[in-house]
């Protein structure tokens, strides 16, 4: 699944980038055209999504249109696929029934620039055909190269799931094809930058039939995650998963549940409440986290939108580390995501072991009643449901601020939607009257309780 990797597309620069697409009833060249001509609605430099509005409306088709073939190609062979004025490039399109970005101005300098082929997926193959063959050409015409191997970008999210178990999905691509597959390294990537390069060698043909089946399965990956994404809007309430940037803006992202307007802003009241959560890490993995001269923390910091601090250790033998991480909802599950997958991908825990890790919520003494329920039936819904522990700790003092705390222990999808579950009962022991006015009903499943019966100290079932 992609719940470990939370940083997407829309994070890119906001760099120039040259964008074509086929027109039967227009000859203008590319001056007359105008810059934004062609350009797709909502997509950003390297064909990422820029911030979308989650009350944008949503165009209907497939999803696969809406997830471009992205290829990398060396900057020598730019200007041939483009050609003179712009002719090749919009022959292209033409045939194929694309639209083409190519990103010119991105990374200036750098060896190669992606191109972001937006259509069917027989048109993008039929696209890339004709790409393939122009620098096979380039590259005879200036002997520059005896063959050009094709390169195709691909989040991180989708590559374990093309690789397959063992490696198996990749091999029988190789056998049925005759081509050799590669992909890039994990240490390439970034915060910023989570695709990986799969270069495809051999002959154009076999490298074509490749590209056909590395899409088929990242495609595979891509709708899987989006039903999953689906699914999930139903149990994170007050979420605006539109503004989590898994996804480029298509009609398969979640649409607002009927009759909650809580999806357009968390709670239906307006500006995000910021909420402060304690996650709790293996002390030896502080570093991590932190990064060399506190790097990765400064761009975790930034990536989520979060306040990110690290609180000194209890005691110089204590095990677990508190992170305090602030900010609302959205960058909560940002952050916290982030911090999840860098315990995985550092070794933290074993590579068949699910990273666990237990979190703090400080909720009013009073309203905790409402997340236990009578005779803690809400608490064991709400753990049913999420699959998360939650224990509201037995004899707990308020604090000077007369609080207490929560705890929420479970992988990342678990935990986050206890935490939303949890911040909506909150919500609406907070806002009795606009709650009664029917902005934000009751979660489904919960039912609601009277706060004056219940006790602080109430024991609920452990999962």
């Amino acid at each position: 699944m992609f719940i470990y990797k939370l940083n997407g597309y829309q994070f890119e620069n906001n760099a120039l980038h040259v964008s074509y697409i086929p027109d039967e009833n227009s000859e203008l060249d590319d001056g007359q055209r105008g810059p934004d001509y062609g350009r797709r609605p909502g997509y950003g430099p390297r064909g990422g999504p820029r911030g979308v509005s989650p009350n944008s409306g949503m165009p209907s088709k497939p999803p696969h249109a809406d997830l471009p073939l992205r290829l990398l190609v060396l900057t020598q062979y730019v200007g041939a696929i483009i050609g003179k004025e712009g002719a090749t490039i919009r022959n292209i399109t033409k045939q194929t029934g694309s639209k083409i970005d190519i990103h010119r101005k991105e990374n200036a300098g750098a060896a190669e620039k992606p191109i972001s082929i937006h259509s069917s997926p027989e048109g993008c193959s039929a696209a890339c055909r004709m790409i393939l063959d122009i620098m096979n050409q380039e590259a005879k015409d200036t002997k520059t190269a005896d063959e050009v191997p094709l390169k195709i970008l691909a989040h991180n999210n989708f590559v374990g799931r093309l690789i397959g178990k063992e490696g198996r999905n990749l091999k029988k691509i190789e056998q049925d094809t005759n081509t050799k597959i590669t992909i890039s390294s994990l240490q390439d990537l970034s915060l910023y930058n989570q695709e990986r390069t799969i270069t495809v060698k051999g002959a154009v043909d076999g490298c074509c039939q490749a590209e056909v089946e590395v899409m088929k399965k990242v495609r595979e990956a891509y709708e899987n995650d989006i039903a999953a994404m689906n699914q999930q809007a139903h149990l994170i309430p007050g979420l605006n998963l539109g503004a989590l940037g898994l996804f480029p803006p298509t009609s398969s992202m979640p649409p607002p549940l009927p009759g909650n307007s809580c999806a357009a802003t968390p709670y239906g009241f307006g500006t995000p409440e910021i909420e402060t959560v304690h996650v709790y890490i293996p002390a030896q993995a502080v570093g991590a986290i932190i990064g060399k001269k506190g790097q990765h923390i400064k761009q975790l910091s930034r990536f989520a939108g979060a306040s990110i601090k690290i609180a000194p250790a209890e005691s110089p033998d204590s095990k677990m580390r508190m992170v305090i991480v602030t900010g609302p909802p959205e960058a909560q599950f940002k952050a916290q995501g982030r911090i999840y997958g860098k315990l995985k991908e550092e070794n933290f825990f074993g590579p068949k072991e699910e990273v666990k890790l237990e979190t703090h919520i400080k909720m009013a003494a009073a309203a905790a009643g409402r997340v236990i329920g009578k005779g803690g039936k809400t608490v064991n819904e709400l753990q049913n449901l999420t699959a998360a522990e939650v224990v509201v700790p037995r004899e707990q003092t308020p604090d000077e601020n007369d609080q207490v705390i929560v705890k929420i222990n479970g992988h990342f999808y678990a935990s986050q939607c206890a935490q939303r579950k949890i911040r909506d009962i909150l919500m609406q022991f907070k806002q009795p009257q606009k709650m009664g006015a029917g902005s934000c009903s009751t979660p489904q499943g919960f039912t609601e309780m009277d706060n004056s019966t219940q006790a602080v100290n109430q024991q609920p079932r452990r999962k």
